[in-house]
């Protein structure tokens, strides 16, 4: 009533067009009071009504449609009345009225001058005092006016609200500052725990956030609302907050959200704040989205997951503020908010928090009501969700689940689906029990009216439920439901939202083991891509075909897949079936996975019955694919082609047989006898169902099956015509007897199904039957021709005589007139009607099959005559020796014949006839064809024979090898060639094709004439282990007689005939090329000891002793070397160690015997290579020392031809220096010697080695190794001083040996002192006579108590005066100084002072006599036998140095007799070192090298005793000394 009365008020004041005046005095008695009754002046609701109506009509007046205007008398009074009595009401309605109807009037009529002039003080002295000036209340009754405490606090709040008002109408400068504290008075009032007052003001403060300065501080503004907002301690404050900041945000515009930071703010709030801080959170988005409605949207979505945790938070406060604001935010958004927000609605669902959960499905039910359009897109994603709460734990998220069901329910305006809603919704609630309750009910509803959204929304739930459901029954019919669905919407793009719900299902259910369920998912996703096109499935074919080709898919599932796709592609149309077909599922038909060939055979199943007719023009290009998945390697693969192939006959057979029957044909012929097989299953089902009748599965042989046969026979011949009848029988005929079992059988089971009467049938077809045997004999195919002559024989056997004259005059014209493959054919098919025929049948037609056989035999083929062999082997099975009789003896005399062509023929045919019975033939034919002399056509029969012979042709070998070497070495090439050429040939036939075991008979054959005392024997005997070895070289069966042939060879190479060496060395070439050298590697010690034994041999019937030079004759010729090259290198590069060693000393012995001029430019270069590398890598000490000697020698030998690798070469040699093994390094030092000839750079060296020897405290350290390395790098470099000193071309290099030699001839190691020394005679040789006496004056003048150095002097004392000449004047003072030392205490000192006497005395002035001054000293050495065998050998070393020095004449007069006696006395009886040593002196005083002069002169001095002893030592010892080194 209420409502009616203020409604018809406000339409009579809208009612006057024209602007009227308000009458004061009326207006003022709307208000007087009529009776002082205090019982009638007490307020009822009926008089509240009335009052709140007054001041609706007040509010109404500030509506432009009322177009009032208001004066400023009426305004005052107007003014003083609200203040006194309406704003200070303690009814709250009346208050709140009052204040907005104040707010209103001055915000629309307190513009004037005059009004703001009086508004301003009024409002503000209310606000001081709270008390109103009564003197403008005019008439009305000043009693009433309420003057308590809490009036004047009402007063207050609404004065400022209605300053609000007043402010809007401020301007200029001078009013920025009321405006400015207008606002902050708002502000302050935002704090009353009202949340009217709070609202009033928000409206009033959002007008005047443009007013004035405001924007200059918005953000102070904004920042302070926020900190009330989210920290105020009250709730009131907070409230007020929210309030002010959505007021705020009004009224500066949207913008100031982003400026600000106000959203991060409340995300803070929301993730880090206290309870109080979210729920101040929770009141700004209430505010925010009530104030800027759709402008605030935006901002929902992204506070929204914040505002749904706050469900679930421990507050109540905040629960109930986050309730509070869900439901306004949700009434404020549009339908595209609601589109926005679903996804965080639904995210929320998930959140383990029961209130959130809650809250998100409340929210999910409230969007139920939306407008349809929406819905629909809307409940897709909101039903699912609904049904899954049915399973939370807590029960009020199920009951909510259900709430909102319901709700959705309702707006379901289907009938027919809303008469079975309730099956529904207790299938959502409980699908266990109920889904297959609810697909019943779906499937027995007759549908009438199309499916709205709801009802879409309510079904494909229980769809999704039953397409996973365990039972075939409950997924077929979910599947029998989606398919049919799409027919019964208005727009099938209402099911697409559906899509990604139920094709999953359906893409699971076309994969379902169960037949019944693929096929109804796949005609639903037919039905789906029919309604909906192929533009909303985009994804459904790729993932069909990516199915028909998944590796991990089973057979069934691939089944599905091709179903659906055929299915999908019969609904998208012809043309896309076509595209399909060409460019995406038949070029799979050769995919190398066989899981995609089986899919592409899985749509060949499938297609032909879903397309009908128009399969038609897809036979053609279907049929390859077919065919090949019949013989795929693949059973699953087969089976499917096979099923494939039947239904293509069973829907089109009869329409199509023109197109699918020469397919059929031609896998019949296939290679591959699957296809065989396959291929007879299909023509067996194409021919019964042609010939109304089925293929029979047993013998065939009863009069029922005989009378189908013959009914069938008759039906095919009217259907295929005669001759396609013919060709098929024929065919069919010929697979009875291919080679695979499974293929005749099943060839007989089709032959017996349409053939009645075998016989008759045969000779029906005989022609076009013969015709294709000889093609198929005649086609080169091995398998082919073997079916072809086996069926030839079959039919032989069958029809007998009648045959047989048609069979024989055909093959031997097409023998005559055919190709290759064609004879190849006749010869099989030859052979098997041999075979199959009787022996009555083959002796009356001899004469024909002899010829025929002959012809064969002497073909120029050699696999016809081979095929020819074994057809004269099965007719000498049957005749006997009658087959002999008739061919071979016309053949040996054909052999003889002149004319090229007959004898070629005649020798074809002895060939092949002993290729089968060379037993019996060798015998016979081998003494006629090797009676010398060899002609040309016995050598050419000999090759042919030994090709097919090679199994036993080596029992003759006695009588082959000796005569074809003979005619050989009796036969100069150049006289007759083409004979020695046919016998060469024949011998390497024989060679070639001698089996394994006749390779021994062979060698030995040729061994045995290796030996020959005839030179051209020798040689041919070379040469044919030459030609045995390059034909076997594949075999490699003469491996294991490699030592016979090596021996044989290596014995050649000291042949005295050049023709020999020749022939010898063409053998080792071939051998060495064809034979592996890691195999002939095996053989090198062998080797090395034979050649060893070779030259001892030559040397001792040379008369020599083994000590003069030997050149092997085969090594001394033009690549002499060059065969056994490679086998050393290969035995140094990669053999084990002992086979290093012995390829590195034999390849020294061979250069030995080799000649230099031989050796010199690129083959000297090829030694060197390998024994470089090798050297230094870590190979035992006996390895290193063979190289290294190996080097020197090539060093010797190779000369000038070396210097490009003399930096290798030297590099090799220093590092050897430092080898743990002192016979390296003895052998390095004899290779730098030698290297020092062709080096042209010897300071680098010198210095290197100076280094080297220069190593600190080695000796006092005790360091063994070092020591010795040490040693060797002086000995070394005392070599090299004396090699190549001379070409040092620095001033250092000698003075920095000389300096070193003085420095280590005071070391405590005596074979360092001993190495110095030898360089310091060296160097002082070659540096000069002032040298010398400068370094003898320093040895003389510093007298040294250590033995050591003492020893270092005496020795380098030695080695000057062996080194230097011209020193008689420094001999003078050095012998005292030698021979004061002769008695030293230290034993090392006086064995070095003997030795160096020798020398001493030896470059004197006067030798002799300075000998017999101190022969004293030497006779007592000599005779005294207690003298240690060091100090022996040592004065028998100084005489040997002194000798040296003496003119070989001189020497005995030199010694004198006395001496001469006690030497020879001490060579007898002395030590064995000692006798060698004195042995040594007796050589060079007797000059034993120059003849016996010097042994008579000394018998004609001494006594008979010394006589015959001096006579019998110098025959059995001194006459074998060859020289004497120097100590």
């Amino acid at each position: 009533g209420t409502k009616k009365k203020s409604s018809a008020a406000a339409k009579a004041l809208m009612k006057p067009k024209a602007e009227r005046k308000l009458d004061r005095d009326e207006l003022n008695s709307q208000f007087r009071t009529t009776s002082s009754n205090a019982d009638e002046e007490k307020d009822t609701p009926e008089r509240v009504a009335k009052r709140l109506g007054v001041l609706r009509v007040l509010t109404a007046t500030t509506q432009s449609a009322s177009k009032i205007q208001m004066d400023d008398p009426t305004l005052r009074q107007l003014t003083g009345f609200l203040i006194a009595y309406g704003i200070a009401e303690i009814d709250d309605r009346m208050k709140n009225s009052a204040r907005n109807a104040f707010r209103d009037i001055l915000a629309s009529y307190g513009g004037s001058e005059g009004a703001v002039e009086f508004l301003l003080p009024q409002l503000e002295s209310v606000l001081k005092s709270g008390v109103i000036d009564e003197s403008a209340l005019g008439s009305l009754p000043k009693e009433k006016v309420p003057r308590d405490v809490p009036a004047s606090d009402r007063r207050k709040e609404g004065a400022v609200v209605a300053l609000g008002s007043v402010a809007l109408h401020l301007k200029g400068k001078d009013n920025e500052g009321k405006i400015d504290s207008t606002i902050d008075m708002l502000i302050s009032t935002l704090k009353t725990p009202s949340e009217d007052v709070q609202a009033s003001v928000a409206d009033a403060l959002a007008k005047l956030m443009k007013k004035g300065k405001t924007q200059d501080r918005i953000e102070s503004i904004v920042g302070s609302l926020l900190l009330d907002c989210l920290d105020g301690d009250k709730l009131a404050v907070r409230r007020g907050g929210a309030y002010g900041l959505s007021a705020a945000v009004k009224g500066s515009g949207i913008g100031t959200l982003k400026k600000l930071e106000v959203i991060n703010r409340l995300e803070e709030a929301f993730e880090s704040g206290t309870s109080d801080n979210k729920e101040g959170a929770l009141f700004a988005i209430e505010l925010l989205s009530s104030r800027l409605g759709l402008l605030f949207e935006p901002y929902v979505i992204v506070l929204l997951p914040s505002l749904l945790k706050s469900f679930s938070d421990g507050s109540d406060y905040v629960r109930k503020a986050a309730n509070h604001t869900a439901s306004l935010v949700m009434s404020k958004l549009s339908a595209h908010g609601v589109k926005l927000v679903l996804p965080s609605v639904l995210d929320a669902f998930q959140d383990s928090a029961w209130r959130t959960k809650q809250a998100s499905i409340r929210m999910l039910g409230s969007m139920s009501h939306m407008a349809p359009k929406q819905l629909s897109a809307a409940l897709p994603k909101i039903v699912p969700q609904l049904t899954e709460a049915f399973a939370d734990t807590h029960p009020k998220v199920k009951s909510s689940a259900q709430e909102a069901l319901t709700e959705i329910s309702t707006v379901i305006k289907n009938p027919e689906i809303k008469s079975i809603s309730a099956t529904l919704l207790s299938a959502l609630t409980n699908p266990a029990e109920k889904t297959q309750a609810a697909l019943e009910k779906l499937i027995g509803t007759e549908f009438l009216h199309s499916i709205d959204a709801p009802s879409l929304a309510m079904i494909v739930p229980i769809l999704h439920r039953g397409l996973r459901d365990r039972g075939a029954t409950v997924k077929r019919m979910g599947g029998l439901i989606a398919g049919n669905i799409c027919t019964m919407i208005n727009d099938p793009r209402d099911f697409v939202p559906y899509i990604p719900t139920l094709l999953p299902d359906l893409q699971v259910a076309l994969l379902d083991p169960i037949p019944d369920v693929r096929s109804t998912a796949s005609k639903a996703l037919g039905s789906l891509t029919r309604s909906l096109g192929d533009q909303i499935l985009p994804e459904l074919r790729p993932w069909l075909v990516k199915k028909l080709r998944d590796v991990s898919c089973s057979s069934a599932e691939r089944s599905g897949a091709a179903q659906g796709l055929t299915e999908v592609l019969v609904a998208s149309g012809s043309s896309v079936v076509d595209d399909a077909m060409k460019s995406e599922i038949l070029p799979l038909r050769s995919h190398p996975d066989p899981s995609t060939r089986e899919g592409v055979l899985w749509m060949l199943s499938f297609l032909p019955p879903a397309l009908g007719h128009g399969f038609a023009p897809f036979i053609d290009i279907s049929l390859p694919a077919l065919v090949g998945g019949l013989s795929d390697e693949s059973e699953p693969v087969r089976d499917v082609a096979m099923r494939a192939g039947r239904v293509l006959i069973r829907s089109h057979g009869k329409a199509h047989v023109d197109k699918i029957l020469p397919s059929l044909e031609a896998g019949l012929g296939n290679e591959d006898h699957r296809i065989r097989v396959a291929s007879l299953s299909l023509l067996g089902d194409l021919l019964s169902m042609i010939g109304g009748t089925y293929v029979v599965r047993g013998d065939g042989n009863t009069q029922d099956d005989i009378r189908r046969a013959e009914k069938a026979q008759a039906q095919i011949a009217l259907l295929l015509g005669a001759e396609t009848r013919k060709r098929v029988l024929s065919e069919l005929y010929l697979a009875r007897s291919d080679s695979v079992h499974s293929v005749r059988q099943s060839a007989i089971q089709v032959w017996k199904t349409v053939v009645s009467v075998t016989a008759r049938t045969l000779r029906e077809i005989l022609s076009v039957l013969v015709n294709r045997i000889i093609e198929e004999l005649a086609s080169g195919n091995p398998e082919r021709t073997e079916v072809a002559a086996q069926c030839l024989g079959d039919l032989v056997s069958k029809l007998g005589d009648s045959v047989l004259p048609q069979i024989i005059p055909v093959l031997r014209s097409t023998l005559q007139s055919g190709d290759e493959k064609t004879k190849l054919g006749v010869c099989v098919g030859l052979n098997e009607v041999i075979k199959c025929s009787t022996k009555d049948q083959i002796v009356k037609y001899i004469n024909f099959i002899v010829k025929l056989v002959q012809d064969a035999l002497s073909d120029d083929n050699e696999d016809v005559r081979n095929m020819a062999s074994a057809s004269f082997t099965s007719l000498y099975s049957i005749v006997g020796g009658r087959a002999f009789d008739e061919v071979v003896p016309s053949l040996l005399v054909a052999l003889e014949d002149d004319n090229t062509v007959a004898k070629s023929r005649a020798l074809n045919g002895l060939v092949g006839i002993l290729a089968v019975r060379s037993r019996e033939l060798l015998p016979y034919i081998i003494p006629r064809l090797v009676r010398r002399p060899i002609t040309i056509n016995h050598a050419q029969a000999l090759t042919g024979i030994a090709e097919v012979t090679g199994g036993s042709i080596h029992a003759h070998f006695a009588q082959i090898i000796p005569a074809i070497l003979g005619d050989l070495a009796a036969t100069p090439d150049a006289e007759q060639q083409e004979r020695v050429a046919a016998l060469r040939k024949a011998s390497g036939s024989i060679c070639g094709n001698v089996n394994e075991a006749g390779v021994k008979n062979l060698i030995s054959e040729i061994t045995s004439k290796c030996t020959s005392d005839k030179a051209p024997m020798r040689r041919e005997s070379c040469l044919m282990f030459e030609a045995l070895v390059v034909e076997r070289a594949e075999q490699q069966d003469f491996y294991e007689h490699l030592p016979v042939i090596l021996r044989e060879l290596l014995y050649r190479l000291n042949d005295e005939d050049k023709s020999v060496l020749e022939a010898t060395n063409k053998a080792f070439i071939v051998l060495s090329k064809h034979v592996p050298a890691e195999e002939l590697v095996k053989h090198i010690e062998f080797m090395r000891n034979l050649l060893a034994s070779m030259v001892s041999d030559a040397r001792r019937r040379k008369g020599g002793v083994g000590d003069g030079e030997f050149l092997l004759p085969g090594f001394n010729m033009r690549k002499g070397l060059d065969p056994l090259l490679p086998i050393y290198q290969r035995g140094i590069l990669y053999g084990s160690p002992t086979i290093r060693e012995v390829s590195a000393s034999g390849l020294g012995e061979v250069l030995n015997i080799t000649a230099s001029k031989f050796l010199a430019g690129p083959l000297i270069v090829k030694m060197t290579g390998p024994l470089l590398r090798i050297v230094g890598d870590r190979n035992p000490s006996n390895v290193k020392v063979a190289i290294l000697k190996t080097l020197g020698l090539i060093l010797v030998k190779g000369g000038p031809a070396l210097r490009a690798f003399v930096p290798q070469f030297q590099t090799t040699f220093v590092k050897a220096l430092t080898d743990p093994s002192r016979q390296v390094r003895v052998e390095a030092i004899s290779a730098l010697s030698l290297l020092m000839p062709l080096s042209t750079r010897v300071d680098p060296l010198i210095k290197e080695l100076v280094s080297g020897s220069l190593q600190k405290n080695a000796a006092t350290e005790g360091a063994a190794a070092v020591v010795a390395v040490q040693t060797a790098t002086l000995e070394a470099l005392a070599a090299v001083l004396e090699k190549g000193g001379k070409k040092a071309k620095l001033p250092a290099t000698l003075p920095s040996s000389l300096d070193a030699a003085k420095e280590l001839m005071r070391s405590e190691d005596q074979g360092i002192r001993e190495g110095a020394a030898k360089v310091m005679g060296v160097s002082c040789s070659l540096m000069g006579p002032e040298i010398v006496s400068e370094v003898l004056g320093e040895m003389l003048e510093n007298v040294e108590v250590e033995s050591n150095i003492l020893h270092g002097k005496l020795c380098g004392i030695r080695c000057i005066f062996v080194a230097c000449s011209e020193l008689s004047e420094a001999s003078a003072k050095v012998l005292p100084f030698v021979l004061d030392h002769t008695t030293a205490n230290s034993e090392t000192c006086r064995d070095a002072a003997f030795e160096a006497l020798g020398p001493v005395i030896g470059r004197s002035l006067d030798p002799k006599a300075a000998l017999q001054q101190n022969q004293k000293t030497l006779m007592k050495g000599i005779e005294n036998t207690r003298e240690s065998i060091h100090t022996h050998v040592s004065i028998a070393a100084g005489l040997v140095l002194g000798l040296q020095m003496i003119e070989s004449g001189e020497r005995l007069d030199f010694l004198g007799l006395n001496m001469m006696d006690a030497i020879l006395k001490i060579a007898l009886v002395g030590p064995q070192r000692v006798q060698f040593a004195f042995n040594d002196v007796l050589w060079l005083a007797l000059d034993v090298s120059n003849g016996e002069e010097g042994l008579e002169q000394y018998c004609g001095l001494t006594i008979f005793e010394n006589q015959k002893s001096v006579r019998s030592l110098h025959s059995k010892v001194l006459m074998k000394i060859k020289s004497v080194s120097t100590p």
